[in-house]
């Protein structure tokens, strides 16, 4: 008894071995295995709800693996640790899958709020929008106040116009303006520079005052050959305004026992007594301006001749410094820095030059005057022009005195070698373009023969004498003194 005991445990103990303790090769030789187990695996990722993944029937596995290699992908997880083998593996993969849909969740959480955020954004700019086209734009009433300076700049449009007039206060906001101005046709219209409008306006009332001509202010046209200071002619006693004069009345802001200008005097006084730097006097003159023996006169041909703008609300000195600027851009625009290469001469020098050619001849004829300057300098010969004798007098006329000529001053050509001190007279940009590239020739003199301006050139004296003989009997040169 004892014995069949003994070996019936011997045999249960042989069974169960070969049943739970296979090795690897008993695994993955065991065709005829199934496996009845029914227990799902839970894996659990540190980040991640625990998912449920159905494991594959273990009879399936050997049919994919490649026993005859013995180094596939399942048989590897096999021999490695049996049915647990696996799990790592799907974790690993479960894991990324879980992230990758956190991450999808979380991005279309942030695509919904930003997408929110801007239609919410959107819907209520159009609300605004909206509502505003019912809600008219701010605007003054009642009685406007006093004049306000507002310029209007080359290619301004009605948008900074309006910004530019709610700046200064002459309308409540620029919305109004902006409202009225694209409903005037005038508008258009509108010139650069300075307008002098009451402040505190109606905006359509601005609009209109702007377009209106009397509201311009500051703009001052300076003709051709006109002088700083104020002359009288002699034959007619009649006063010829200068440049002061002209700048004085186009200062006035407002109208009668209201109006604001700067005077002739107070003009005078900054352009002569100011230092030349600070009324804008160019690098290329500064030296030169700087050393006039007669400071009332420093600003000389330094104002150019044409159509200029200007603040009216400045100082004198302010509103001088703007011209002195405009008028040297408007000069170095024609090319006078680099007129030495025609003429020989400096910056300033061309300048002068060219206001002498303004004072002596007429367009059609500038470059031809311009030439004799130029070959009367390199032959050291004297000018002797009458526009420079005339110059310093306070009373003028195209002919001229033998005790006039005979005058020394800075400026008498009849007296002294070489040019003036100063330009005579503001030049035109066509006498500008004529000094800095004079007309070849080897004309030496020149005169105007009738009251037609027909002018003849020579390098004869004795002809230019005969000349002159044929400008007395036209009565040309008869003088008034």
């Amino acid at each position: 008894m004892t014995d069949r005991w003994t070996r019936a445990e011997e045999r249960y103990r042989q069974s169960a071995e070969r049943r739970y303790r296979r090795d690897d090769l008993e695994w993955s030789e065991a065709d005829d295995y199934e496996d009845d187990t029914t227990v799902i695996p839970r894996y659990e990722d540190e980040d991640e709800e625990p998912i449920l993944e159905p494991e594959p029937p273990r009879r399936q596995a050997p049919q994919r693996a490649d026993r005859g290699r013995g180094s596939g992908s399942r048989g590897q997880s096999r021999g490695s640790g049996g049915r647990g083998g696996n799990r790592p593996k799907r974790s690993r993969v479960a894991s990324r899958k879980a992230a990758e849909r956190k991450r999808r969740r979380r991005n279309l959480v942030v695509f919904g709020t930003v997408f929110a955020v801007l239609f919410v954004g959107a819907a209520g700019f159009a609300a605004w929008k909206f509502m505003n086209r019912f809600s008219p734009a701010e605007d003054f009433s009642g009685e406007p106040g006093p004049l306000a300076v507002v310029q209007v700049k080359s290619g301004d449009t009605a948008t900074q116009i309006a910004d530019t007039m709610f700046a200064k206060g002459v309308v409540a906001s620029s919305a109004a303006f902006y409202e009225a101005a694209v409903r005037n046709d005038n508008m258009s219209a509108v010139q650069p520079g300075y307008y002098a409008i009451p402040s505190h306006s109606k905006a359509s009332e601005a609009v209109v005052a702007l377009v209106g001509k009397s509201s311009r202010v500051g703009n001052v046209v300076i003709s051709e050959g006109r002088q700083l200071h104020d002359s009288t002619d002699v034959n007619t006693g009649a006063r010829k305004d200068g440049i002061y004069r002209k700048i004085a009345d186009a200062s006035c802001v407002g109208t009668g026992s209201a109006a604001k200008c700067v005077t002739y005097d107070q003009l005078e006084a900054a352009g002569g007594s100011a230092d030349p730097a600070t009324l804008g006097v160019p690098s290329w003159a500064i030296d030169r301006v700087r050393q006039v023996p007669d400071h009332s006169r420093q600003l000389e041909g330094l104002i150019a001749a044409g159509t200029l703008d200007f603040d009216p609300s400045g100082s004198p000195e302010q509103i001088l410094k703007q011209l002195v600027t405009d008028s040297a851009a408007n000069y170095e625009a024609t090319g006078v820095l680099n007129s030495g290469a025609a003429n020989g001469l400096s910056p300033y020098d061309t300048l002068i030059g060219a206001s002498l050619v303004e004072r002596e001849a007429l367009p059609q004829d500038m470059s031809k005057v311009a030439r004799v300057i130029v070959n009367r300098l390199e032959a050291d010969q004297k000018l002797e022009f009458d526009s420079t004798v005339n110059y310093a007098l306070s009373a003028t006329e195209v002919a001229t005195t033998d005790a006039d000529r005979n005058r020394k001053t800075p400026w008498n050509t009849y007296a002294m070698a070489g040019l003036p001190a100063t330009p005579i007279s503001a030049p035109s940009l066509d006498a500008m373009r004529a000094m800095e590239k004079p007309e070849p020739g080897p004309w030496l003199y020149f005169v105007t023969v009738d009251k037609q301006g027909t002018t003849l050139f020579t390098d004869s004296y004795s002809e230019h004498l005969r000349n002159i003989e044929k400008a007395r009997q036209s009565g040309i040169l008869d003088s008034g003194r």
